[in-house]
């Protein structure tokens, strides 16, 4: 072993006298910023901060009396995912080991035990749901109708307290997973459109995706939250509705030019050979020519589902309190003033291992979707 990691520095480290220079410099320091973070975070870090405005930074704004609510909604976009993940890989021991890990995790960093008793009830769902798509591949047809049953369901969960007072990780997941779901077939259509032999659905078409990538989202978000009211008086929509239009509309047209280019990526030959079998153009497009596409564009749609949940926070332009913002009012109170490393740091934390597991599941699905292709 010790050998193997000789070898294996000498290679990748120390190679080339500028590698090792690089090496030299690099590697110590690095190890000084470690130790540095980990000292500060287990002498001088005062953590206590963090479970006592846990409800804070997971539901915001939202009542205390209705955390139920909230709680009943993580639990069904926690089984759901773990359904989705299913899809893609099966479940295995060292994925029920991560699971049981985050409640005693929670447990240990304190607050009481009603959180990691609920985490652990959540976490127990999500596994179901894994399970089940994992070992029962019939299950996986009834996933769409059941998605679309969840995603009612939860709004029809939290609305009665009032739409407004959504906030908190909750909201920054509900606007990711919102903005996903619909940007993607707006998305199909519009790329599709753009290729479309007919003039004026292939400009109208053009014209909404280049005008939506020429504008930052903020401003789009914020046209929308003022335009909405005017355009659609008698409706009310809440700012809750109305970020989410923003952003689906922004998004779905990076969604597009994703598609366009792996709708590029389809042999012309396969279409030919398609229409000379007497398919209508509707039939290749669904059967041959979409399923290759997104296939070959899967990297760049997962990484846009990265990019929703970090813009997330600019919702604040609008009065939505999302995850960073929930942090910023936790450091509003005077009592908590002397407290931001520890904040920011926890935000940063969590921002990075969601961030991950995105990453990690859109290896898997690429793995998935390589190995179904050979």
């Amino acid at each position: 072993m010790i050998a193997y990691a000789f070898k294996w520095s000498r290679h990748n480290l120390f190679a080339k006298p500028f590698d090792a220079v690089l090496s030299i410099v690099v590697i110590p320091g690095t190890l000084w910023l470690v130790y540095s973070a980990l000292h500060w975070a287990l002498t001088a870090a005062q953590w206590d901060v963090i479970p006592q405005s846990m409800r804070v930074l997971m539901i915001g704004i939202f009542p205390a009396d209705q955390a139920w609510r909230a709680w009943t909604a993580v639990g069904i976009i926690g089984g759901l995912l773990g359904a989705g993940l299913g899809c893609v890989f099966g479940f295995r021991k060292h994925h029920a080991l991560f699971l049981a890990l985050v409640p005693v995790v929670l447990l240990i960093v304190g607050g009481g035990w009603q959180v990691p008793a609920l985490t652990t009830l959540v976490m127990a769902i999500l596994a179901c749901g894994w399970v089940l798509t994992s070992y029962l591949p019939l299950a996986r047809h009834v996933l769409l109708p059941a998605a679309v049953t969840g995603f009612i369901a939860v709004f029809a969960v939290m609305a009665p307290p009032g739409v407004g007072l959504w906030g908190g990780l909750l909201l920054s997941v509900l606007l990711t997973l919102v903005t996903a779901v619909l940007s993607l077939p707006i998305g199909i259509l519009l790329a599709f459109g753009r290729r479309s032999r007919f003039s004026s659905v292939r400009l109208i078409c053009t014209g909404y995706i280049e005008t939506m990538r020429s504008l930052p989202l903020i401003l789009v978000v914020y046209w929308i939250w003022i335009l909405m009211p005017v355009l659609a008086t008698g409706w009310g929509l809440a700012d809750v509705a109305r970020g989410m239009i923003g952003f689906t509309i922004f998004y779905s047209a990076y969604v597009a030019e994703y598609v366009r280019s792996g709708l590029q990526a389809v042999p012309k030959g396969q279409t030919e050979a398609a229409r000379s079998l007497g398919m209508s153009e509707f039939d290749i497009n669904r059967s041959i020519v979409l399923p290759q596409a997104l296939r070959v564009v899967v990297p760049p749609l997962v990484g846009n589902v990265l990019d929703i949940f970090n813009a997330a926070p600019l919702v604040f332009i609008i009065g939505l309190t999302d995850f960073l913002r929930a942090g910023q009012m936790i450091l509003a109170n005077p009592q908590n003033g002397d407290r931001t490393y520890e904040v920011y740091s926890f935000l940063l934390l969590s921002y990075f291992l969601v961030g991950s597991m995105i990453t990690y599941a859109a290896r898997k699905l690429e793995a998935h979707m390589a190995a179904g292709s050979r």
